[in-house]
């Protein structure tokens, strides 16, 4: 129990508690992108490995070398994917096992690790669908939806995302302005 109440500290605090929601959010999403890398490349396991990894730290163990180094194959194994969406996949597998060690940091670049894999899977429907930009909205729909206030809690500490050229990015940008709107309590839903 005590390790659920440790935090970590930088800009503001962090508890275990908000890392593992932070990381059950992401582990959801790598693992309905996941069978895109597998189909296209079924003799990797680095993905699965760090969704795998994600899921022992969502699940309530200490966050360990594990979640570091499984991190970091499945963005090698990114790197060499054949195609966008194995690429992106791979590296939303990436995202969820580093979601353990999000750092408190108000950077905007941080809200990557929470919001990317959302975004990536996002755009992934959207390849399956030839591009088609309404599947990607639809998504996004669905992730905003799936966000636990406690979640957004903790995007709202980070500055919001700005810029970005790659269609990832502007979901991704698009999933954090619609997140930062939403009402977290019932004083906040009456007002809007």
């Amino acid at each position: 129990m005590a390790a659920r109440r440790q935090l970590v500290s930088g800009d503001f605090d962090l508890t275990m508690d908000e890392l593992r929601e932070v990381a059950r959010y992401v582990v959801a999403h790598a693992e309905d992108v996941l069978p895109v890398f597998e189909q296209a490349v079924p003799a990797d396991p680095r993905p699965r490995a760090a969704v795998d990894a994600a899921r022992v730290f969502v699940d309530g163990a200490d966050r360990t070398k594990l979640q570091r180094v499984a991190a970091v194959e499945a963005h090698r194994a990114a790197r060499s994917a054949p195609s966008e969406a194995a690429c992106l996949a791979a590296r939303s597998a990436g995202d969820a096992a580093a979601a353990a060690y999000l750092h408190p940091l108000a950077r905007a670049s941080q809200v990557g690790h929470i919001l990317r894999a959302a975004a990536s899977a996002a755009r992934i429907g959207e390849l399956a669908a030839g591009g088609d930009p309404a599947v990607g909205a639809a998504l996004l729909d669905r992730s905003r939806r799936s966000a636990t206030p406690a979640l957004v809690d903790v995007l709202r500490r980070y500055p919001p995302v700005t810029g970005g050229s790659s269609r990832v990015a502007r979901l991704m940008g698009a999933l954090d302005d619609a997140l930062r709107r939403m009402p977290t309590t019932a004083a906040e839903e009456d007002d809007s």
